[in-house]
C-alpha cells in the first residue's frame, strides 16, 4: 500500500508538468520564459544575455521563500492524494442535479434546436465564467473573512514570487478550491445534459478547456513572478495582467494608504482571468510600471518559511478567529437583552 502511495505520489508532482491542464506544464512554462524574455527585451532595452540572467537570477529562485515553495509543491501533492476520498465526485452532483431538475419540470427536448457546435461553445463559455466567478468569489472571502484568512496567509507568506507560488497553499485551502471546483463543473454539466443530452462536449486545447489552455500559453506563470508584464490600461479593464496580480501580493496596505497618493494595494485584484469580477466588486485596481512592489505580509513573521509551521500555524490561528467571532457574537446577544 505504501508503494502504491508512494508511485500515486510521484505520478501526481511528474503530472504537474506534463499534463497539459496544469498551468505549470512545461509548455505553459517555457512559453513564459519567451514572453518574460521578449518583454524585458523590448520594454527595459536589454540584451537577450542580460534578460536571461534578469529572468534566472539566482537569488530570486533559490531565496529560502521560493525554497518554501517548492517544499510545498511536493508535500501538498501526497496530502492531496488522502484527501482524495473526500472529495465528492462530478458525477455525484450531476445525477443528483439531473433527477431533481427531472422531478420539478418536464425535461424539454433541445436537442436538435441548437447546433451541436453552439451548445459546445455555450457550454465551454459558461463553465469559464462560472469558474472564474467563483474562483474571485472564494478568494475575495478568503482575505475578508479571518477563520479563512487564517489558511489563505500561507499563500501570502511568499517574499519571492515565481511559478511556482501559484501552489503555496495549505491544504485546506487547496480542498476548498477543490470542492468549487468540483461543484461549478457539475452544476454546468448537470444543467447542460438536462436541457442539450449528449450534445454537450467541452470545447478543447492541449487537453484544457480552450479558455483555460488561453490563459496559460499567454503568460499566465509570469503572474507569480518578479516579471512585471502589465497590459494596456483599458485591457486591464477587461483581463487581470500579470502586473495586476504582483499588486496583490504587495505588502503596501489600504489602510496606510488611504490617505495619500499612492494606490492601495491590499484586498485588490482578486480575480484569476477576468477583470470584470473585480470591477463589479470594486476591487480593481490598474497596474503601473513605475511602482516599486516588495511583497509578502506586514506582519511577517520569522517562521513564516518553515514547513511545519506554515501547516500547524494557520490551525491555531482559525480558532483564534473563531474564538474571537463566538466572542464578538456572544457580546452582541449579551447587548440585545439587556436592550429588552
Amino acid at each position: 500500500m505504501i508503494e502504491t502511495f508512494i508511485t500515486d505520489w510521484i505520478t501526481a508532482i511528474w503530472a504537474m508538468f506534463t499534463d497539459g491542464r496544469k498551468r505549470l506544464s512545461i509548455l505553459y512554462l517555457l512559453v513564459a520564459v519567451v514572453i518574460g524574455l521578449g518583454w524585458l527585451s523590448w520594454k527595459r532595452g536589454s540584451r537577450i544575455q542580460v534578460a536571461m540572467l534578469q529572468l534566472f537570477n539566482p537569488s530570486l529562485w533559490w531565496a529560502r521563500s521560493a525554497q518554501t515553495d517548492y517544499q510545498l509543491l511536493i508535500l501538498n501533492q501526497g496530502l492531496m492524494l488522502l484527501f482524495k476520498p473526500l472529495m465528492m465526485g462530478k458525477l455525484v452532483i450531476v445525477g443528483s442535479l439531473f433527477l431533481t431538475f427531472h422531478n420539478l419540470f418536464e425535461r424539454p427536448v433541445w436537442d436538435s434546436l441548437l447546433p451541436s457546435g453552439l451548445v459546445a461553445v455555450l457550454f465551454t463559455l459558461c463553465l469559464f465564467l462560472l469558474d472564474d466567478a467563483t474562483r474571485y468569489g472564494l478568494h475575495r472571502l478568503m482575505h475578508l473573512w479571518p477563520m479563512l484568512w487564517a489558511f489563505h496567509r500561507v499563500h501570502h507568506t511568499a517574499q519571492v514570487l515565481t511559478p511556482f507560488t501559484v501552489l503555496r497553499t495549505h491544504p485546506v485551502e487547496a480542498v476548498l478550491f477543490a470542492w468549487r471546483g468540483i461543484l461549478v463543473q457539475g452544476i454546468c454539466i448537470g444543467v447542460f445534459v438536462f436541457f442539450f443530452g449528449q450534445q454537450v462536449t467541452l470545447l478543447t486545447w492541449l487537453g484544457a478547456s480552450v479558455f483555460t489552455a488561453c490563459f496559460n500559453i499567454t503568460g499566465a506563470n509570469l503572474r507569480h513572478s518578479h516579471i512585471r508584464l502589465s497590459y494596456w490600461p483599458w485591457l486591464e479593464k477587461w483581463l487581470i495582467s500579470p502586473a495586476q496580480h504582483q499588486l496583490h501580493h504587495s505588502t503596501a496596505p489600504q489602510h496606510q494608504l488611504h490617505h495619500s497618493t499612492a494606490p492601495q494595494h491590499w484586498n485588490l485584484n482578486y480575480g484569476a482571468v477576468l477583470a470584470l469580477w473585480d470591477r463589479l466588486g470594486g476591487t480593481l485596481i490598474i497596474s503601473s510600471s513605475t511602482q516599486k512592489l516588495r511583497f509578502g505580509l506586514l506582519d511577517q513573521q520569522q517562521h513564516d518559511q518553515q514547513l511545519s509551521q506554515l501547516y500547524w500555524c494557520p490551525f491555531l490561528d482559525f480558532r483564534r478567529a473563531l474564538y474571537q467571532w463566538f466572542s464578538l457574537k456572544r457580546r452582541r446577544v449579551s447587548y440585545q437583552e439587556s436592550k429588552t
